[in-house]
């Protein structure tokens, strides 16, 4: 009797949920390894998709190549050899020897790849090869490490996957390939037939053979796009589920921006409103005068007014009697949302209260109380607003700053008892176009390209050691003329990398060095909250003309004299931080000069710079470094609580995730919840993997 025999009386599901250790040529010990990959059960293996793909269609001898075709050469490494080319640089050569002839495998400024070869190795390496020299080379092939008893596959599509300590890529392999043929026919159909054909995927019996052991280019791209499609479409379902309950089972109050309530507003304003704020307030005040939840994204360039927007929008609550809260991811941040609250309402009688982690006990139970009794219309604050203490009687309107910093759920977790309120999200940090259809897909947009009249351009530059002092006297120079400055840096604490700088060490650097005669002020994250406030009341009022900080002050932080910036270290940053720090000087009516030192490793680290000082547009600048870092660094999925994504990736499949909503919409259109029974599976499917990280428990 064969091991399958005996789940003969099982379920599908059952089997499926065959413990690994109980899998053909797996036992308890492996079953520890694949566990590290989150591998628990049949299920999981079917579903363990390879990283990448090796061709071994073109197998071949280093005496059979030819230039022009990516083709596989198997050999034995004969020699390594690490060279330096300058400038920290570095060229590591690695020789295999193939039948009697040598094929030389080449790569530049990865020098932690030498420790990864040594003499007698098998590899297997895949690449485009050139002639040079009379000699065969490949620039950065993919590699394969074999076995001494292991015989290089030829033929076929090799599925490369991720592994761990212990596993050899060819065990894995045997693993999957054992699971696809004994349990790949029991998966059950997510998709009735006629969707399959009228959106030409394959069945995922047929899929799932494909993606593991492909039979050609052809099936192997097949069976990539029904499972890209499946999880782009349920992701759509998902949001598009959620975005339905929001606008079909929810109550919020009606705040119609009445012609009386929006003239008085507007008074308020000493300036002309520019033609995207315009715009941005007319779609706000649509949402708000109806019955259901306003849930929008207003999304800016640095700059751009997205304060006064908001502004607008929780005074048109106030107007009808509710209350407004504004919610920002840090301290600094919170507070000088209510510096701006209090100097444009100092003439009303607008009630305010500040509500941070910061703030003392008795003002913080004197401040909860005030807003239970309805005595407080506008709460600013940070995370402290949404804990279970705070009490709002009529909570109208919720003001989320920096979105991106905050998880999915917590936008719902303002609710209370009755009416839900209206929502509206900013971001500094403008969304690529594929990340606002899924992390914000819920949400209406407003966006602000332009920004107000008056406001100064900032000249940025890349500097090197060489031009270090040069840059320093200018510095000094504007310092000299009135003007003020930061400093920025990465780390708080020395690190052991000499090249990064750390803001204290900075501080000190500069105070006895380059800035020596002139006024500086230190601030970073893990002061206390009265030395932070401390630091920036000095700078506003000039008592300080250089601020060393770190990202603390990305964003939030309005001096409208400080026009200078250094950053150092800048390849440490991101490219849409670098452009929420650049927007610190572009407050005020003189131009912005800033300098950015770095020493980037990688061809992505100096390609980010080169288009930092290359572009001041961060709708462009969101793009590319969506394109040079994908969508884990710029908004963390993990952080929105929403489960990562196994095979889709949003950078290449930008065209699929197009289609995928589209016929998500159609589907939530025409059967908002789902019940069709040719959809169970796929309802199923969509609640089991995002029902709790976007609150759809209560659908159906």
């Amino acid at each position: 009797m064969t091991y399958m025999s005996q789940d003969a009386e099982k379920s599908p599901a059952e089997q499926l949920a065959t413990p690994v250790q109980f899998l053909k040529g797996v036992g308890p010990d492996r079953a520890l390894l694949l566990e590290k990959l989150g591998l628990r059960n049949a299920r999981d293996i079917l579903f363990f998709f390879p990283r990448d793909y090796q061709d071994m269609s073109e197998l071949r001898s280093v005496a059979e190549l030819e230039e022009g075709s990516a083709v596989s050469v198997c050999g034995t490494v004969e020699e390594v050899e690490l060279r330096s080319i300058g400038m920290r640089r570095s060229k590591l050569h690695v020789v295999l020897r193939s039948e009697g002839h040598e094929l030389l495998c080449i790569w530049f400024n990865q020098p932690f790849m030498q420790a990864r070869f040594r003499a007698g190795q098998r590899l297997l390496v895949s690449g485009e090869p050139k002639l040079r020299r009379l000699r065969w080379e490949v620039v950065h092939p993919k590699i394969q490490w074999l076995d001494d008893d292991e015989t290089p596959p030829a033929g076929c599509i090799l599925p490369i996957y991720s592994l761990t300590d212990g596993l050899k890529q060819y065990k894995i392999r045997r693993v999957v390939q054992e699971v696809v043929e004994n349990y790949g026919g029991l998966i059950e159909e997510v998709f009735p037939k006629d969707f399959l054909q009228e959106h030409d995927l394959l069945p995922i019996h047929e899929a799932v053979v494909q993606i593991h052991t492909p039979d050609d280019s052809v099936g192997l791209q097949r069976a990539r796009r029904r499972f890209i499609y499946q999880e782009l479409l349920v992701l759509q379902l998902a949001v598009a589920l959620r975005k339905w309950n929001l606008t079909h089972q929810c109550q919020s109050p009606e705040l119609p921006a009445t012609t009386k309530v929006d003239a008085r507003i507007r008074r308020r304003f000493p300036f002309e409103l520019t033609t995207g704020q315009r715009q941005a307030i007319r779609e706000i005040s649509t949402d708000m005068a109806r019955s259901f939840p306003m849930n929008r994204l207003l999304q800016g360039e640095v700059g751009s007014g997205k304060t006064v927007v908001a502004e607008y929008a929780m005074l048109v609550a106030v107007a009808h009697g509710h209350q407004a809260a504004i919610m920002a991811p840090t301290e600094v941040l919170a507070r000088q949302h209510m510096r701006t609250l209090a100097r444009d309402l100092a003439q009303s009688r607008v009630r305010l209260a500040l509500l941070t982690g910061g703030i003392s006990a008795a003002q913080r139970k004197e401040t909860l109380h005030a807003i239970e009794a309805g005595d407080v219309d506008i709460v600013v604050g940070t995370h402290a607003i949404i804990q279970g203490q705070v009490q709002f009687p009529k909570l109208g309107l919720v003001v989320i700053d920096e979105q991106h910093k905050f998880g999915v759920r917590q936008r719902a977790s303002l609710r209370q008892a009755g009416l839900d309120p209206h929502y509206l999200v900013m971001t500094a940090t403008p969304i690529p176009r594929t990340i606002a259809m899924t992390l914000f897909g819920d949400l209406d947009v407003s966006s602000l390209h332009e920004t107000p009249a008056g406001r100064q351009t900032v000249h940025t530059y890349l500097g090197d050691n060489d031009r270090r002092d040069k840059w320093w006297e200018f510095f000094c120079k504007k310092l000299a003329e009135g003007r003020q400055g930061y400093v920025v840096t990465p780390l708080v604490e020395e690190a052991s990398d000499e090249s990064v700088a750390s803001v204290e060490q900075c501080f000190h650097e500069l105070s006895e060095g380059p800035l020596q005669g002139f006024r500086l002020g230190l601030i970073h994250g893990r002061m206390k909250p009265e030395a932070k406030e401390k630091a920036m009341d000095q700078f506003r009022s000039g008592a300080t003309q250089v601020l060393v900080a770190t990202s603390v002050i990305e964003v939030g932080i309005d001096v409208a004299n400080a026009t200078l910036m250094t950053i150092e270290s800048s390849e440490r940053f991101g490219l849409a931080q670098l452009h929420q720090l650049r927007g610190r000087i572009c407050r005020g009516a003189h131009a912005g000069f800033l300098c950015a030192f770095g020493n980037p490793k990688t061809d992505d680290s100096q390609r980010r710079l080169e288009a930092f000082a290359g572009s001041v547009d961060g709708f462009e600048l969101a793009e590319i470094d969506f394109g040079l870092r994908g969508p884990g660094d710029l908004f963390s999925t993990r952080q929105h609580g929403v489960p990562p994504l196994r095979i889709a990736d949003l950078r290449r499949d930008g065209t699929l995730l197009e289609e995928a909503r589209k016929d998500a919409q159609l589907l939530i259109a025409e059967d908002p919840e789902i019940r069709n029974p040719n959809f169970e599976r796929l309802r199923t499917m969509v609640l089991r993997r995002y029902g709790a990280a976007l609150d759809l428990g209560d659908v159906g």
